[in-house]
């Protein structure tokens, strides 16, 4: 351990990418320590991915059996199929509750530290925890900042948290509203609209960009509205803003032209989710005892490295990861960012390569994509004199897809045209979130679809989706 210091590393947050560091700090040999003033396991494990994914496998399972077309087609029939409202909260529930134990188990047995409260960075190498116990000071050789994020709300809307709220309070799944308006037509947007439409309530989904699903690639955006959207019974508002939300029965929702700021309608519905992103959690951190500055968005400014910079200088011993530096807000993405600090806190240099990160909705079909979107291909071809070329493979013509009765769906590569490179890949359709970690191993080795046409699928998979993409691009 280092001389003079209570640790060699102390974590400021304990959620996916603190829990990932902490983890690593322990192989690398370091005494760790992790702080937490709420709930262990972050935004993730208690009000984001693991819950929302516990809701969206239930009600994707009352949408397949409440599909007598499809299962018709298949040669079954079922009727009167029922769900269980707070049974499926429940399910929810309780799978975070395995999580968070999990989570918190596997830094005890690693002998890592759990400090219960307010961690603050209180000037170099020093840190404040402020909880039941009163006010405490720890040492660590290094600090890695991890605080995560919190829902965005903008201005005119009020959240109530029953009738008009977040995700934090959607995944609770506390009631079951006849018609709920959707703020947002992003990730948690589209997985709340297909929990909701699969269990029976009217959605309007009210969208302020002039298109939906505005940061996904367009021929996947367009695909997955006609598939996701269109044939649900989901009323969409696109181009307009919802000015001011009021809570109540019924929840008021003034509309106006995001543009032109002119008002426009008003309704009035049974609840209102605002799904309009997400802000770093990054007040009260103590960043002013070491001189740095939030950014105009309220990240914290790092490096390639995760270190803290503050006017444009290393912060020495200083880190930060995950949603609160704003460079990817995705729970992986910060487990990445975390062990790249510690790498570089012990000696080995290393970065995150942002691009081959992957992401996905969990709708049902699901939306994936790793890498860059066609436009910011052709950006990027412009700026370095390069082309780029785009080739698709589709579920129609998937075997496996088929057998499944799960058609719908393509698989979307963007490559140089000059070395072949793969730039990006975008999938929609069946299982497309395990399906893009192909695609992402790609990206991360620069691999050639010149390379990647000669590759071996199993047959039948819905994998061969990709291998008709690779070898249309060198057809």
């Amino acid at each position: 351990m280092s001389q003079g210091f209570d640790y060699d590393l102390v974590i400021i947050g304990a959620g996916v990418g603190g829990h990932g560091a902490a983890l690593h700090a322990v192989s690398c040999g370091l005494k760790t320590a992790i702080i937490e003033a709420a709930d262990m396991g972050g935004t993730c494990v208690n009000r984001g991915c693991i819950p929302s994914k516990a809701l969206l496998a239930a009600s994707g399972r009352v949408r397949e059996l409440r599909n007598a077309h499809h299962l018709k087609s298949l040669g079954i029939q079922v009727s009167n199929v029922e769900f269980d409202r707070e049974a499926i909260a429940n399910h929810a529930t309780n799978l975070v509750a395995k999580i968070q134990g999990d989570l918190t188990n596997s830094l005890k047995r690693l002998g890592v530290d759990i400090i219960r409260g307010w961690g603050k960075v209180a000037g170099t190498q020093k840190i404040t925890v402020t909880g039941d116990g009163g006010e405490k000071t720890i040492t660590a050789k290094d600090i890695i900042l991890s605080p995560g994020s919190v829902p965005f709300v903008p201005p005119g809307i009020e959240v109530d948290g029953k009738t008009v709220f977040t995700s934090d309070q959607g995944v609770k799944l506390e009631s079951l509203p006849n018609w709920v308006a959707i703020i947002g037509s992003g990730y948690i947007g589209l997985e709340f609209s297909d929990i909701y439409s699969a269990l029976g309530a009217e959605i309007t989904m009210i969208e302020a960009l002039d298109q939906l699903m505005p940061g996904f690639d367009r021929d996947i955006a367009k695909l997955a509205e006609r598939v996701l959207i269109t044939p649900r019974d989901i009323e969409t508002k696109v181009g307009i803003y919802a000015k001011r939300v009021i809570p109540g029965s019924p929840v008021v929702i003034e509309l106006a032209d995001f543009k032109t700021k002119e008002d426009l309608d008003v309704i009035e519905v049974d609840a209102c989710l605002v799904a309009t992103g997400r802000i770093p959690a990054t007040k009260n951190l103590g960043l002013e005892s070491v001189g740095v500055e939030l950014d105009r968005r309220n990240f914290i400014p790092v490096n390639d490295s995760m270190a803290v910079l503050s006017a444009g200088e290393v912060v020495p011993h200083l880190w930060a990861i995950g949603d609160a530096n704003g460079k990817m807000m995705l729970a992986h993405a910060a487990s990445a960012q975390g062990i790249v600090a510690v790498e570089n806190i012990v000696g080995r240099p290393r970065e995150v390569d942002y691009r081959s990160i992957p992401a996905a909705a969990f709708t049902h079909p699901e939306v994936s994509y790793v890498g860059l979107t066609e436009t910011a291909a052709k950006e990027l071809g412009q700026a370095e004199g390069f082309e780029i070329g785009t080739s698709k493979g589709y579920f129609k013509g998937n075997s496996k897809a088929l057998a499944e009765n799960e058609a719908d769906g393509m698989a979307k590569v963007i490559y140089r045209k000059d070395t072949g490179e793969v730039l990006g890949v975008h999938i929609f359709g069946l299982h497309a979130s395990d399906l893009i970690h192909e695609a992402s191993a790609a990206v991360a080795n620069r691999q050639s679809v010149h390379t990647l046409a000669h590759l071996v699928h199993a047959h039948p998979t819905l994998s061969e989706v990709l291998d008709e993409a690779y070898k249309r691009a060198i057809a």
